[in-house]
C-alpha cells in the first residue's frame, strides 16, 4: 500500500532517479546472475577482524566514541601515511574517522564548497562527487578522461580553471577505469594550483591496491599538493568490509576544521566497536601491505580466464576492476549489452556509460574481480560463451 501525501514539494536532485545500478541489480537477482557488477567482495573477512569487533562490544565499546574518532586508530593512521607517503599528520587535528568513505566525500564538499562555487571533476567517476556538489548550490564540471588509456588532459583543466573554481576532486587508483596518477600527473596538478585556493579533495579508497610493483602517487606523498588536500580512504575497501562503513579524511587543520562542522552534525561519530578493531588489526602493516599481491593474483587470474574471450581487456593498474571492450564486434549499447549478458549468459557487469552524467557509450563494460577464485572461473566462462552478432 502506498501512502499518498498532500505535500507540494520540489526536489533538490530532480534528474536523479533509479541508477543503472539498481537495475541492474534488480534483473541480476531475477535471473540469479553471476555477480561481477558490484564493487564488493564476496567473500568474507579475516577472521580476526570479525574477533576484534566482537571483543569491544563484549569489552562494552558500545557507546559513542570521540567526534573525531578513536585516538589509537588515528595514530596509526598517521604513523602508516607518514611511514608510506612521507606526509606527517597531526593526530587530533588533521585526522577524522568518519561513517564511511562516502561521508568523508560529503562532509568535505559540503564544508568546503559554497553556492556558486564550481568543481571540477573527471568522468567516467564515481556517481556521487556531481550529486554532493549540486547540493551545495555549486556547480559540478566534468571533464573526460582520454581514451584508451583514461588519462588527464592537464591542458583542458587548465582552461577549465576559473575564478569560482574552489575544488578539483581527483580519484586514484581510479574507479571505474583502473588507471592511476603517475608522478607526472602530479606535477602538473601542483603546477594548476598553485597561488589558488583550489582544494584538492582526493579520493583515495583503493590507495593499498596497486599492480605490478607501481607506487601509489597519493596527495600525501607530495608536499605542496597535501598542504591543500583533503584525501579520503576506506577501511571497507581496504580488509573487505565494504557493509561496516568506516572511513578516514586527513587534511590540514584549517581545512579539517570545516570538515569536521559538518560530520558532527551528518554523523557525530564512526562506529566505535569497529574503530577498536581496526586499531587492534591495523598494528600489523602486513594487514594493508598484502593487499596489492593478493588482488593482483585475481586480477591476473581473471586476464588469464578472458584471454580467449570475444572481448577486449583493457589494462588495469590498480582498484579491483577491469574494463573490457566488445565494440570491435558490436555496435548495441553499453547498458543493452550488459542486459543481454545477464539474460543471456547468466553474468551481471556494468556498462560504462553509467559513470558519465551525459551516458557517453564507449561500448565498455566494467568487472569487478573482487569474488572469490569460483565466481571468478563461472564468470569468466560465461562471458567467453557469448556469441557476437
Amino acid at each position: 500500500m502506498t501512502i499518498h501525501t498532500p505535500v507540494q514539494h520540489r526536489s533538490k536532485l530532480p534528474d536523479v532517479g533509479t541508477t543503472i545500478f539498481t537495475v541492474i541489480g534488480q534483473l541480476s537477482a531475477q535471473h540469479n546472475a553471476i555477480n561481477l557488477s558490484q564493487g564488493a567482495p564476496n567473500f568474507s573477512p579475516d577472521p580476526k577482524l570479525i574477533a576484534g569487533v566482537t571483543k569491544a562490544m563484549l569489552d562494552n565499546h558500545n557507546q559513542y566514541a570521540a567526534m573525531t574518532g578513536l585516538v589509537s586508530l588515528k595514530t596509526l593512521i598517521a604513523e602508516k601515511v607518514e611511514t608510506l607517503y612521507g606526509a606527517r599528520y597531526d593526530v587530533n587535528d588533521e585526522v577524522l574517522i568518519a561513517a564511511s568513505a562516502s561521508e568523508g566525500l560529503y562532509s568535505a564538499i559540503s564544508g568546503l564548497v559554497h553556492p556558486g562555487d564550481e568543481v571540477i571533476y573527471f568522468e567516467p567517476s564515481f556517481d556521487s562527487y556531481a550529486p554532493i556538489v549540486r547540493l551545495q548550490g555549486a556547480r559540478p564540471v566534468a571533464l573526460k578522461l582520454a581514451l584508451p588509456d583514461f588519462t588527464v588532459d592537464w591542458e583542458e583543466v587548465r582552461a577549465a580553471i576559473t575564478p569560482r573554481t574552489r575544488m578539483i576532486i581527483i580519484n586514484t587508483p581510479h574507479n571505474p577505469s583502473g588507471q592511476i596518477f603517475s608522478a607526472h600527473d602530479l606535477e602538473m596538478l601542483t603546477a594548476l594550483t598553485r597561488n589558488t585556493d583550489i582544494v584538492i579533495l582526493s579520493d583515495e579508497v583503493y590507495e593499498h591496491i596497486v599492480f605490478d610493483g607501481q607506487r601509489h602517487h597519493g596527495m600525501a606523498t607530495h608536499p605542496q599538493l597535501a598542504e591543500r588536500s583533503v584525501i579520503v580512504s576506506s577501511f571497507g575497501k581496504t580488509f573487505h568490509v565494504t557493509g561496516w562503513r568506516v572511513g578516514y579524511c586527513l587534511a590540514p587543520a584549517a581545512l579539517m576544521d570545516e570538515i569536521c562542522k559538518v560530520h558532527q552534525f551528518l554523523m557525530f561519530s564512526a562506529d566505535t566497536p569497529m574503530q577498536y578493531a581496526f586499531a587492534d588489526y591495523m598494528t600489523d602493516p602486513q594487514t594493508y601491505l598484502s593487499l596489492a599481491a593478493f588482488y593482483q593474483r585475481k586480477r591476473d587470474l581473471m586476464q588469464s580466464l578472458l584471454a580467449d574471450s570475444p572481448f577486449k581487456l583493457l589494462p588495469s593498474a590498480g582498484s579491483f576492476f577491469l574494463l573490457a571492450s566488445y565494440g570491435h564486434f558490436s555496435d548495441e549499447p553499453d547498458s543493452e549489452m550488459v542486459k543481454r549478458l545477464i539474460t543471456e549468459q547468466g553474468v551481471a557487469t556494468i556498462p560504462l556509460s553509467a559513470f558519465y552524467t551525459d551516458g557517453t557509450d564507449n561500448k565498455i563494460i566494467r568487472l569487478s574481480f573482487a569474488k572469490d577464485e569460483a565466481t571468478l572461473r563461472a564468470g569468466a566462462r560465461a562471458l567467453c560463451q557469448l556469441k557476437p552478432r
